[in-house]
């Protein structure tokens, strides 16, 4: 018989409002990250870009990316600022209802059980969004007293706390930031509008859970606010928000079936500020000011699981909608002389049913899904501020579709640990409001929003072998093929005056958001584990080629690679207890050459870092460490602009710190 992972004492446990995992999961592509995975950096996504092939748009973490770049991607099929995986918490999505990213600082690992980063695998039980895979979070049990802790101070005027703590059915985790930063911009082009990337940031959740009437159900409230420096004098953002979810689950283990259902509502608002600069970089100037984004996202999902011996059924549904808009100045003349106010509403909801089979050494599961969605309301108006006159009016029509797809997949156990297991999936993404809607600027490049972008499809087959025993390993292909994508086209080059952009100096380029025609990404990944007691020794690695073909749309893209797209990453980790009190571990990651714009002519070269941890037990729930980042003090190119202006990512950071985990 094929063997389940076991479940685990939460799944167990009368106050879990989850069901147990699917058998279904053993034919994808899953790598499950534990607590103590998590705990390595004080911030999120920074611990699952350890994972090759997990990235933020550009090679800017959280601490210093302006939140609509903060999406997170997959296998380095197509990275954008939006994201093209769905990330949730206990099955409640955590992408912004507007804009589709993640404000990663509201999710402190400190209040986290795991992470299961699922690779490909389609829209399945996951719905929109899901289109190069899944991260499911997994929140930590609730328990008496203090559960973690974490304080530190470091480099660039860092001070950071988070903590977990609560009772029996209660969970309580708070978190808190403030960064002096460091300069993005640094070398001999650094001017006097250069500045420290700052960032200010407190997030709070609870959550309570408890068992009635054999039903358990949880509650869970949050909020967060964060402030940030763009790096450019003039430059900025302030993000904040809240969500509430209501979850309902029938207890169960693996052996049985269950049903489990929630219910949730988001609100987010964004706030930035954008600033024009002079080439010698000795001023800057305001372009634009987005005075606030209030967005609402709303939704359910239910799930019902039975088991019929060697069967397992599956079937469920989700309902998601968000609606929001941004209210921004634009066209500064010594003063900002325009306003606008552009928004809309997406509504996308589905059914999918799902079977699978579990022989004495074959496992199948095969399932389909279909969604409807509605993009509805949509509206761009700009006016003059002096008079209030209207100087561009478009309401675009409301539009609807629907979308099948459907997943199968196979595992086959070889014998002595080993097996084989091959997947064909689709999965879709409609485009966030953000994207319909919302034009932007960074530096002198100004990108346009376009109404009549139609949802991303995404088809995929994959293949690999894995054994378990002394070493852990996989070895496996894939490939994708994305199509219209929604990428950023250019249309056009500065110095010049556009319709409805309006000007752009020179060395700025227009660009416009467009579903280009299609990406095909062919890639193989590979894995080694191993753990010889006091040292654990991991390897990790995967080489994607992803291709454009541009289509009549965007023919001029054919043949080139999407832009922030690696070629190649991988990483190598060793752990090492020195002692019973004393354990050392390091990091080494590599990433292949990338391009930062669709046109391939703005080149980033490769990157190499080094991080090292060293930490000395102070008991057997507690230690003090001290932590260095890019100890090497690497310079990773992050961004370059059309003068060649290149923007690093962070530099060597050190921080000390004392860490509790229970």
């Amino acid at each position: 018989m094929v063997d389940l992972p076991p479940p685990t004492v939460a799944e167990l446990q009368v106050t879990a409002p989850r069901l147990a995992p699917s058998p279904a999961d053993l034919a994808f592509s899953i790598v499950r990250l534990g607590p103590e995975h998590l705990a390595g950096s004080p911030r999120l996504d920074e611990a699952l870009r350890a994972e090759p092939g997990v990235s933020l748009f550009r090679r800017t973490g959280s601490e210093v990316a302006n939140p609509t770049i903060q999406g997170l991607s997959l296998r380095a099929i197509a990275p954008s600022g939006a994201g093209r995986t769905l990330v949730t918490l206990d099955g409640a999505p955590q992408n912004d209802p507007f804009g589709g990213w993640v404000i990663w600082s509201a999710l402190p690992p400190e209040g986290l059980a795991g992470a299961d980063i699922i690779k490909g695998a389609g829209a399945g039980p996951y719905g929109a969004g899901a289109l190069t895979g899944v991260v499911a979070l997994r929140e930590r049990d609730p328990g008496q007293g203090l559960q973690a802790l974490d304080v530190s101070a470091g480099e660039h005027q860092t001070w950071r706390g988070a903590a977990a703590f609560g009772a029996e059915n209660l969970l309580v985790v708070i978190s808190g930031l403030s960064q002096g930063g460091y300069v993005p911009v640094r070398g001999p082009r650094r001017g006097a509008v250069d500045e420290p990337a700052g960032l200010n940031q407190a997030s709070a959740a609870a959550r309570w859970q408890g068992e009635a009437a054999g039903v358990n159900a949880a509650l869970r409230l949050d909020a967060f606010e964060e402030r940030r420096g763009g790096g450019v004098r003039g430059v900025g953002s302030q993000a904040s928000g809240g969500s509430a979810t209501l979850s309902l689950a029938e207890p169960n283990a693996l052996d049985a079936g269950g049903w489990r259902a929630s219910a949730w509502i988001r609100t987010s608002d964004l706030k930035n500020q954008f600033a024009a600069v002079s080439a010698d970089r000795s001023t800057s100037t305001p372009a634009a000011q987005q005075l606030a984004t209030p967005a609402l996202g709303y939704g359910v999902n239910a799930a019902w699981r039975r088991v019929q011996g060697t069967w397992t059924w599956e079937a469920g549904g989700d309902l998601r909608v968000a609606d929001g808009e941004t209210r921004e100045f634009f066209r500064y003349m010594g003063g900002f002389t325009r306003g606008r106010t552009a928004g809309g509403k997406m509504t996308v909801g589905g059914v999918y049913g799902e079977a699978t089979h579990v022989g004495e050494r074959l496992l199948l599961t095969g399932g389909l899904r279909v969604d409807g969605w509605e993009a509805s309301q949509a509206r761009r108006l700009e006016r003059d501020l002096a008079g209030g006159l209207p100087t561009l009016e478009v309401r675009a029509p409301d539009r609807s579709g629907v979308t099948p797809t459907a997943r199968l997949g196979a595992r086959y156990e070889l014998g002595e640990g080993v097996h084989l297991r091959g997947a064909a999936y689709a999965g879709f993404r409609p485009p966030t409001l953000n994207e319909l809607h919302r034009p932007f600027r960074v530096g002198n490049d100004i990108t346009e929003a376009n109404a009549a972008l139609e949802p991303e499809r995404l088809y995929g087959v994959e293949a690999a072998l894995a054994g378990e025993g002394a070493w852990t390993w996989s070895a496996g292909l894939f490939f994708n093929r994305l199509e219209d994508p929604i990428t950023n086209v250019t249309i056009g080059q500065g110095p010049g005056t556009f319709p409805v952009a309006g000007f752009i100096p020179a060395g700025g380029v227009l660009r416009e958001r467009r579903n280009a025609g299609a990406i095909e990404a062919w890639g193989a990944e590979a894995s080694v584990r191993r753990d010889f007691g006091d040292v654990a020794l991991r390897l990790d690695a995967v080489a994607t080629r992803a291709e454009v073909d541009g289509g009549g749309v965007a023919p001029q893209l054919t043949g080139l690679r999407p832009a922030q797209t690696p070629e190649f990453a991988a990483t190598a980790g060793l752990d090492w207890r020195a002692s019973q009190r004393l354990r050392l571990s390091g990091q080494v990651r590599h990433e292949g050459q990338r391009y930062e714009d669709d046109l391939n002519s703005r080149s980033l070269g490769a990157a190499t870092t080094l991080d090292l941890r060293a930490a000395w037990r102070t008991g057997p729930e507690a230690e003090i460490y001290l932590a260095a980042d890019n100890l090497l003090d690497a310079e990773v190119e992050a961004a370059v602009s059309g003068d060649g202006l290149l923007t690093l990512a962070a530099p060597r950071t050190v921080r000390l710190g004392y860490s509790l985990r229970r």
